[in-house]
């Protein structure tokens, strides 16, 4: 898994398909755990397909964020996922941003 420390509190992961994708938001959970202070921009560039476990995984780490008064952030979604959110509405649950720039400015700029 590629998670990168953007600063001490920012954290970047490049997800890929599964059963990468299951792997990793399980190893992030742990290291959220571990690390209360931790804001998390998730990159989608690779991910191509997203099942419901996926989803149930994305939502166990919003709602741990949340708790720890965090930022969760998901980049770079192509269309096919996208339409996934949009069908769940689970649009209106997650904070997007169209690229990791923009992800990593939203979440230095509302906790500085």
């Amino acid at each position: 898994m590629s998670i990168d420390r953007w600063s001490d509190n920012i954290a970047v992961v490049e997800l890929q398909d599964d059963p990468a994708f299951t792997d990793d938001v399980t190893a992030l959970l742990d290291e959220v755990e571990k690390n209360s202070s931790l804001h998390v921009v998730l990159n989608f560039s690779a991910v191509n397909y997203v099942n419901s476990s996926n989803l149930a995984k994305l939502l166990k780490l919003r709602k741990r964020l949340v708790l720890a008064d965090r930022r969760l952030v998901l980049c770079c979604i192509n269309t096919d996922v996208w339409g996934l959110f949009l069908a769940t509405e689970l649009d209106k649950v997650f904070e997007f941003t169209d690229d990791l720039g923009t992800a990593l400015a939203s979440i230095q700029v509302n906790t500085t």
